[in-house]
């Protein structure tokens, strides 16, 4: 087994507090203890997972009265919409 190199940072009460609550959330859903270094890894692999568009999907929940809204808005925009130098 290999060693990793650990190092010590600094950081303000409110990001400590904030990652202790990570860690005690982690900790309840994965049922056993949980060190503040794995969740800040965790919070980490989070932010790669945005890193492409198709990542997203199905991120946003929204009613049917949403879906409607957007479908309604968006068939208007494309009813009005023209090309520059065409028509003209």
């Amino acid at each position: 087994m290999r060693t990793r190199a650990m190092k010590t940072i600094k950081i303000g009460e409110d990001a400590y507090t904030g990652l202790t609550r990570v860690a005690g959330k982690l900790q309840m859903r994965l049922g056993r203890p949980v060190s503040l270094n794995e969740a800040l890894r965790y919070l980490l692999s989070l932010s790669r997972k945005g890193d492409r568009i198709t990542d997203l999907a199905g991120s946003w929940e929204m009613s049917d009265e949403e879906w409607d809204e957007i479908r309604s808005l968006l068939s208007e925009a494309w009813r009005r919409w023209r090309p520059s130098g065409i028509g003209s």
